[in-house]
């Protein structure tokens, strides 16, 4: 089945540039409704009022991080498909992320090829 390019997709992160860039990469590959918060609460707050078919989320984010964003999401039983973007590449980081509940983990800096790998094996087949 292949992936519905029509899914909202919300982008965290506290660095701007970053999100334009995962905005456009996704935008190339041809998804179109794409949200942005600065960190987590912002993010938690969005999710509030909209449903997301996908998170693509910074680790390292203040006041909370992205770890401490999936574990608050998968607390409340959300398990919107997530993915966890860092500069970290530690395997005690990895195996955080995945007892949290990450559906997948993308380590900077990163391309559009690897981003569309990482959707195919979140969401599915382009």
């Amino acid at each position: 089945m292949a992936i519905d390019k029509n899914i909202n997709i919300l982008v965290v992160d506290d660095y701007l540039t970053m999100i334009r860039i995962i905005s456009n990469l996704l935008k190339q590959l041809e998804f179109v409704n794409i949200d942005q918060a600065l960190d987590g609460k912002a993010a938690l707050e969005k999710m509030s009022g909209k449903s997301y078919g996908l998170i693509i989320s910074d680790w390292n984010m203040e006041p909370m991080t992205g770890l401490d964003f999936l574990k608050e999401l998968r607390t409340k039983g959300n398990n919107t498909p997530f993915i966890m973007v860092t500069a970290e590449s530690k395997a005690e980081n990895i195996v955080a992320a995945r007892d949290a509940g990450v559906n997948n983990y993308i380590v900077k800096p990163f391309n559009a090829d690897t981003l569309k790998t990482k959707l195919s094996q979140v969401l599915g087949a382009f």
